[in-house]
C-alpha cells in the first residue's frame, strides 16, 4: 500500500480556488506538504524537469510525491514507476549482498580478499602519488571490511588524480555509464573493462593510495566487492543480487539494463550548466538500454521510487519487510553501523561521520535533525536515500541532474524532510 500525491492534485481547480485549505482532507493531512513544495520549487526554477520523493515513518507505507515531467519538452509526468539512475545508491545494495554472505558463513568481515582473489595477495602502496606509480609493499591486506567502507586504498576515476588516474583510464577501470556522447565533467566514465573478472584482475595490478584501513577514500571498492561476491557465491554478481535481494523484496523495476518495454518510463539525465540543465542521456535512447560490460556494483542500477523504498523499508525493518526477511536482524544492524576502525583517517564526503556496508553512518545528531545511526548514500545524478531508525523516518529524493560538485537538491531535500518532522 502507498499514498500517491502528485503536484497536479495541488494545482487542480479546487486548490487554485482556495489554496491548501481547498485540498481534499487526505492531502491536507499529509505531513509532507513542505517537501512537496520544495520539490515543486526546484522544478519551477528550471533546475530539473521533474522530481519525486518517497517518505515514510518507520515501516509504514510510503507517501510518494511527484512533480513535473520525465524530460524538458515532454508531456509524460513523473510517477511512482518512473525509472531513475541510482548511480552510487547502488552501493548500499551491493554492501548488503556482501553482508548476506557473512551471515551465510562464507565470508568474514576482516577476511583477506586474497583468499578468494589471489591476484590481491601482495598489494602495494604508492610512495609518490603526485609523480609516479612507484610503490612499496602494503602494511596490511585488503579485507572485506575495507571494501565495504572505502578504506581499501583503491582509487576512483571520478575523484582520483595524477598518475593513478591515468593508469585507471588506460586499464578501463571506469565502472559506470553516463552517456553515449563524451561530455565535459564525465571523463571519469570512459570505456570500462569487458567483464567483472577482467576488471578485478586489472585493478590488482595497480598500486593503492594508502595502506588498507588507514584512510577513507571514495573508490571502486564496491565494484570489486561485486567480483568477490560472485566468486564466493558461485553465481554471477547480478544473479546473486536478483535472487537474494531484488526478487524477495518485490523490486521488479530495478535493472542493470533497462528493457525496451520500460524505456518510456526512464527519465532523461541532465548535466548542470550556468545556462540550465543540458540533456546528456535522453531516456528514449539512453545508454542504460544497452547491456553493460558487467553489473557495476558501485553505480549500475536503475530503479523506481517504489522499488528503492522497498529496499529502505527492509533496512528500517532491520532485515525484513513485512513477513519477508532477507537478512538476520543482527547482520542488518551491523551493516548499518560504523564499521570504520577508530584510527582511520576520515575526510571528504564523510568527514566527522562513520561508514557502514556501502553507506554513510551519522555518528552525532546532524545539522538537519537526523538521528544518530542514520544510514544511507546518494547518487551522481542528485539522488539520495536513507533510513533514520532513531527519528523513525526513511526517505529518498529523486531528480536526474549531474553536477560538478556539491548537490544542492539533495541538501535541500534532507532539510525539508526533517523540517516536516
Amino acid at each position: 500500500m502507498s499514498i500517491m500525491i502528485s503536484r497536479r492534485h495541488f494545482l487542480g481547480s479546487a486548490a487554485l480556488a482556495g489554496g491548501l485549505t481547498a485540498l481534499p482532507a487526505w492531502a491536507r493531512a499529509t505531513p509532507w506538504a513542505g517537501v512537496d513544495s520544495m520539490l515543486s520549487a526546484w522544478v519551477a526554477r528550471g533546475y530539473a524537469p521533474g522530481a519525486g520523493a518517497a517518505i515514510a515513518r518507520g515501516t509504514d507505507p510510503a507517501v510518494f510525491l511527484t512533480t513535473g515531467n520525465l524530460a524538458q519538452g515532454s508531456a509524460v509526468p513523473v510517477g511512482v514507476d518512473t525509472l531513475w539512475r541510482c548511480y552510487s545508491m547502488t552501493k548500499p545494495i551491493t554492501g548488503m549482498a556482501a553482508m548476506m554472505l557473512i551471515e551465510d558463513g562464507k565470508l568474514k568481515l576482516d577476511q583477506n580478499i586474497a583468499d578468494f582473489l589471489p591476484a590481491f595477495a601482495n598489494p602495494r602502496v604508492m610512495t609518490e602519488p603526485d609523480k609516479s606509480l612507484a610503490s612499496r609493499p602494503s602494511r596490511a591486506p585488503i579485507t572485506v571490511r575495507t571494501l565495504l567502507t572505502h578504506t581499501a586504498g583503491l582509487g576512483y576515476s571520478i575523484v582520483t588524480k595524477g598518475p593513478l588516474l591515468t593508469e585507471y583510464l588506460r586499464l578501463g577501470l571506469t565502472p559506470g555509464a553516463v552517456s553515449r556522447t563524451p561530455m565535459p565533467g564525465t571523463e571519469g566514465f570512459a570505456a570500462t573493462a569487458p567483464s567483472l573478472a577482467e576488471f578485478a584482475d586489472r585493478l590488482a595490478t595497480t598500486p593503492l593510495i594508502a595502506d588498507p584501513g588507514t584512510r577513507w577514500s571514495y573508490s571502486v571498492s564496491l565494484d570489486l566487492l561485486g567480483r568477490l561476491i560472485e566468486v564466493v557465491s558461485g553465481e554471477p554478481f547480478d544473479a546473486f543480487v536478483q535472487r537474494r535481494i531484488l526478487d524477495p523484496l518485490g523490486m521488479k523495476d530495478t535493472f542493470w539494463q533497462v528493457p525496451a518495454s520500460a524505456a518510456a518510463r526512464l527519465a532523461t539525465n541532465y548535466f548542470e550548466t550556468p545556462a540550465g540543465p543540458f540533456a546528456i542521456d535522453p531516456g528514449a535512447t539512453s545508454i542504460y538500454l544497452d547491456k553493460p560490460a558487467f553489473a557495476f556494483g558501485g553505480a549500475g542500477l536503475v530503479s523506481t521510487m517504489r522499488d528503492y523504498d522497498r529496499f529502505l523499508a527492509m533496512l528500517m525493518g532491520e532485515g525484513a519487510i513485512g513477513d519477508t526477511r532477507i537478512m538476520a536482524r543482527e547482520i542488518a544492524i551491523a551493516a548499518m553501523s560504523n564499521l570504520l576502525h577508530p584510527d582511520t583517517e576520515v575526510g571528504g564526503y564523510v568527514k566527522g561521520q562513520g561508514f557502514g556496508a556501502g553507506g554513510r553512518v551519522t555518528l552525532r545528531p546532524g545539522a538537519n535533525g537526523e538521528g544518530v545511526g542514520t544510514f544511507g548514500w546518494g547518487g551522481a545524478a542528485s539522488t539520495i536515500g536513507w533510513v533514520d531508525r532513531t527519528r523513525g523516518v526513511r526517505a529518498s529524493g529523486w531528480i536526474q541532474v549531474m553536477t560538478r560538485g556539491e548537490q544542492p537538491f539533495t541538501i535541500d531535500f534532507g532539510k525539508s524532510v526533517y523540517q516536516a518532522l
